[in-house]
């Protein structure tokens, strides 16, 4: 009842303002004099035709809903409607009035100056409204004092397109955040420099960012931090040594949470702002995807990720609980890892039903309990053993974890009646020199091996190269490198590898899932993202020395440190039997020439060498295999070797 009260008040509100700008249109106008009493023309007197022009506003209002519209929201498209209101109230009007009494003695300047008038009220009382609700008239205050117009926060340079710093300067004045005080905008049209978005001036255009921290040191008004409005990546612009330079000067480098992160603030009017991680400053431009198409995937179903404390797993997770999945389970062997992602979903996700879950994919009994007791919709298998020099001296336990610990995971899946099942491959697996990469060809086989019935499990496979940030990764390696001094370690200066960054990889891995629940079939399919260009170790290596803001080769020296044993120079994302196909933006999907497909007899196999921990046995049967699968002549597993290409 007070709701509708409310609204009730904005229609009469809307009627009162027209009324007034009715009457003050017909007592300006030229034969206005009339309701003076000097004469009267007309059989309608002036508080009839305003009470009638009055009626008719309020009903335009209401058939329009305006009281659904805040006065503190007042926008564009509001002033829109309301010109229209009032250009339909006085047609309406003048209709009326002529079938009463042909529209005698209603002056004809009155028509032109009513909804003039009642526009101008009806939105001037909502930009003040607005202006009050956003403090905007806090600085035309006259009993402000001097001291209180000194900055007394942090100054803060905004970096990013025009309309994106409008938006946020609006949230600041909404908010009456006090955090940082924005001293200037660096643009990305040099059209645009020069002008003011409420209050602020666009000082220079990204290409001149020097010059602009220089006018701004030169006015005392230097930042204590530079907010970028924009990914990074998208900044054309922004080199390696210009960041690290600022980072040198004790400039804080901060963004607004991702769209990813955007799901975690609900109801938050001003996003809270953090600082760049150095991965995202190395990233290539980001992708956009399709936000529908991984909703509709995640909303609602039951989820489980293994490998949920890894960096991808416990990345899959965040994203999952993002889209409000009905229930998470978190499934991995690592008990501190797979306690920091449980409680890390507590707290960023409080209300999406989770449960941890301890336990060891090479185990197929344990497996299949915890997947009838969790009865997952859709699975993502992201547990792997993946360092590849690690797996090179253990090969009985990557094999248990990375081929066994699929097979087990894709056997629990079809006995607990799940929808969809998601491996997470690499581009190691692509004619794998090591074995940590035959592991995961075989792992793919396992997945490619899967023929569902016409009601059974889809079963898809996701592969991609280096992930920025993740852990045992280049970067946190390099990272620690450079805190200590150096020198900063490479095995090779012309080693290259594709890069994305965890969240980036993880969205490519959803939207990769959704093209496969929305295709046609139930055959297992194997999916690559496309990963740009590759990237050079080495120059990885100088762009994180600058972004720390010191010299390479002078102040971080880089020292090559050879090959290591099955260490390619180059990695590729096809193998000589494949080819792809694109089926989605950004993910292509991989065709294999190869007939040759694993069996439950050499899962059985290579278990038992496994488990009696026969490692040259081990090695012998995962390549052997490998050569099968991709068509190659069988035979004894390589040596270990340093291979100079890839």
């Amino acid at each position: 009842m007070e709701r509708m009260a409310l609204q009730a008040q904005t229609i009469v509100a809307d009627m009162v303002l027209a009324a007034v700008a009715f009457a003050l249109a017909f007592i300006v106008s030229p034969s206005g004099l009339g309701v003076l009493g000097v004469e009267q023309a007309s059989s309608l007197s002036l508080a009839q035709l305003t009470l009638l022009y009055a009626a008719l506003a309020g009903v335009f209002s209401f058939l329009f809903r305006r009281e659904l519209s805040p006065w503190r929201y007042a926008s564009i498209p509001d002033a829109l409607v309301i010109a229209r209101i009032a250009l339909l109230t006085v047609g309406v009007f003048l209709l009326w009035v002529f079938v009463l009494d042909r529209a005698k003695g209603l002056p004809r300047s009155t028509l032109f100056m009513a909804p003039m008038l009642q526009m101008v009220a009806s939105m001037g009382v909502r930009i003040l409204r607005r202006a009050l609700h956003e403090h905007a008239l806090d600085s035309f205050s006259p009993l402000k004092t001097i001291t209180d117009r000194v900055t007394q926060s942090p100054s803060l340079l905004l970096i990013g397109p025009t309309s994106m710093a409008d938006t946020y300067l609006r949230d600041v004045g909404r908010s009456h955040d006090r955090s940082y005080t924005p001293v200037g905008i660096v643009g990305t049209d040099a059209r645009d420099v020069g002008q003011q978005v409420r209050g602020v001036c666009i000082i220079e255009s990204l290409e001149n960012l020097d010059e602009a921290l220089a006018d701004l040191r030169r006015w005392n008004r230097y930042p204590r931090a530079i907010l970028f409005l924009e990914e990074p990546a998208r900044l054309k612009g922004l080199t390696a040594d210009l960041l690290g330079r600022l980072k040198t000067d004790g400039i804080r480098l901060l963004r607004l949470p991702s769209i990813v992160e955007l799901a975690q603030h609900d109801g938050v009017t001003l996003l809270p702002m953090r600082e760049i991680k150095i991965e995202e400053l190395l990233a290539r431009e980001p992708i956009e995807l399709d936000r529908n198409a991984i909703g509709n995937l995640i909303r609602g179903r039951r989820v489980l990720v293994t490998g949920a404390g890894g960096s991808i797993g416990a990345e899959l997770c965040r994203q999952v609980a993002s889209f409000q999945c009905a229930h998470l389970t978190l499934l991995d062997f690592a008990e501190t890892a797979l306690f920091e992602i449980e409680r890390e979903m507590g707290e960023t996700f409080p209300g999406v039903s989770r449960k941890a879950v301890l336990c060891d994919v090479a185990n197929s009994a344990r497996v299949t309990k915890a997947f009838l007791a969790e009865k997952p919709d859709l699975v993502f298998h992201a547990a792997a053993l993946k360092h590849v020099s690690m797996v090179e001296r253990h090969p009985c336990e990557g094999a248990l974890t990375n081929v066994i610990g699929t097979w087990n995971v894709a056997e629990a899946v079809k006995t607990c009646g799940a929808g969809q099942m998601v491996l997470i491959s690499t581009d190691k697996a692509v004619d794998p020199t090591n074995v940590m990469g035959a592991t995961k060809r075989l792992a793919e086989s396992v997945i490619q091996a899967q023929q569902s019935s016409s009601h059974g499990a889809r079963f898809s496979a996701v592969r991609f190269g280096n992930v920025l940030g993740s852990a045992g990764s280049v970067v946190p390696i390099f990272k620690s490198q450079i805190e200590r001094g150096g020198p900063v370690t490479i095995t090779h200066p012309e080693m290259e590898r594709f890069f994305m960054t965890i969240p980036e990889a993880s969205q490519l891995v959803l939207h990769a899932t959704a093209t496969c629940a929305e295709g046609e079939g139930h055959e297992a399919r194997l999916f690559l993202l496309e990963m740009g260009e590759p990237v050079r170790i080495i120059d990885l290596a100088r762009q994180m020395i600058a972004l720390s803001g010191r010299t390479p080769g002078k102040e971080i020296e880089i020292e090559i440190t050879g090959l290591r044993p099955g260490e390619k120079l180059t990695e590729a994302l096809l193998d000589e039997t494949e080819r792809s196909l694109p089926c989605a933006p950004k993910v292509l999907e991989v065709v294999s020439n190869s007939a040759r497909r694993i069996s439950a007899a050499h899962i059985i196999e290579i278990e038992a060498l496994a488990a009696r921990g026969d490692v040259d046995g081990v090695r012998r049967a995962l390549f052997n295999l490998v050569a099968e699968i991709r068509g190659d002549r069988s035979g004894p597993a390589p040596t270990l070797r340093v291979v100079a290409n890839g």
